[in-house]
């Protein structure tokens, strides 16, 4: 592995050229900074991270709702991660230190079974990209009891990706893809950005050779002058993706418009429930109303770095109010939050 890895870098440095790359996955931003892959790469290719954290992307309106359920008296269901993630002014863990009752699961399946126990209402947080959706979609379409119920997180990796290509704000050049969100919703949806913008793109997968020799294809498609997709990630990825994940979410959910953590309203970029499926459907079953919402703790740049243009070591709390036993912004949170990945590998 050694060896290869060595002879991938020599082969991107004979083709180097200026260029910003992004990826979305904080799977790719663990190995990039747990290996040191930036350090092997030419200063003049640039790898940035850009909305890859599930967790991190979540607005703190949605955990205000979690919040409102919390207070009247349903169980809340959800993943550790998202237990620390800030609202307006607190957080599930301080709900549940207070007494709410929220409990966290591996999973959908595992908030269904607790509501199969419980006389009580059960609300399962249902956060996650294309990737985890095809899961809640399969449990609502499963049946699952009447005291239960969700609340969508689930957002849309490529048209937030158009918002960012749009903005102008990262000026981006090459994007390299997410091999997770792509098992599932194959490499098409993401032609557009190289037809329409001449972006080129690579679906990669996790490991460092994986992410060099992502690098190393984007170099050559800007060295033969072409913009497309290339797939990697060819052991796991395919191009139409996973075509029964992708009927089941099309079933159950919709697709419209809300903002994100550091953005604003994304078109077309979240899931939510479909009118059939409305008994299971938190936001309508229980009428929930968040007002005034407070996005982000004073001194926090979360929303700059999940749209690319910062880095944590840029945030004057990085390291020392932020940490993760003390997370601050929802970057820090997450062993996938860009923030807490550098905290972890950073050696600024």
């Amino acid at each position: 592995m050694k060896n290869l890895s060595k002879e991938i870098v020599e082969r991107i440095e004979e083709i180097s050229r200026p260029v910003k790359i992004m990826h979305v996955c904080g799977s790719h931003e663990h190995t990039i900074m747990q290996h040191g892959i930036r350090t092997l790469l030419p200063e003049e290719v640039e790898v940035v991270a850009g909305p890859g954290c599930p967790v991190c992307c979540v607005p703190a309106r949605e955990i205000d709702e979690c919040l409102q359920l919390a207070e009247k008296g349903v169980t809340i269901t959800t993943f550790g991660d998202m237990l620390r993630v800030p609202g307006s002014e607190s957080t599930l863990a301080e709900a549940k230190a207070d007494g709410a009752d929220v409990r966290i699961v591996y999973g959908v399946a595992n908030a269904v079974e607790i509501a199969q126990k419980l006389d009580n209402e059960v609300m399962f947080m249902s956060a996650g990209f294309e990737t985890t959706a095809p899961t809640t979609a399969s449990e609502l379409l499963a049946g699952p009891p009447e005291n239960f119920s969700i609340l969508s997180c689930h957002r849309l990796i490529p048209p937030a990706l158009q918002f960012l290509i749009e903005s102008g704000d990262v000026n981006l050049n090459a994007l390299i893809e997410p091999g997770h969100v792509a098992t599932i919703i194959g490499t098409r949806p993401f032609e557009t950005f190289s037809e329409k913008y001449g972006i080129p793109q690579v679906v990669a997968g996790f490991n460092p050779l994986d992410i060099l020799m992502a690098v190393y294809m984007i170099l050559r498609q800007i060295k033969d002058g072409k913009a497309e997709v290339q797939n990697e990630y060819t052991r796991a990825v395919r191009d139409e993706g996973n075509i029964k994940a992708q009927k089941a979410m099309e079933e159950v959910f919709y697709i419209t418009s809300r903002e994100w953590r550091g953005f604003p309203k994304i078109p077309d970029s979240v899931y939510e429930v479909r009118d059939e499926f409305s008994e299971f459907d938190a936001r309508k079953k229980f009428d929930i109303e968040v007002k005034d919402v407070k996005e982000a703790p004073t001194g926090c740049i979360c929303g700059a770095i999940l749209r690319g243009v910062a880095r944590p070591e840029e945030c004057k709390l990085f390291k020392k109010e932020c940490t993760p036993m003390n997370p601050i912004g929802a970057c820090m949170v997450s062993k996938e939050g860009t923030c807490n990945i550098a905290y972890r590998y950073s050696t600024l």
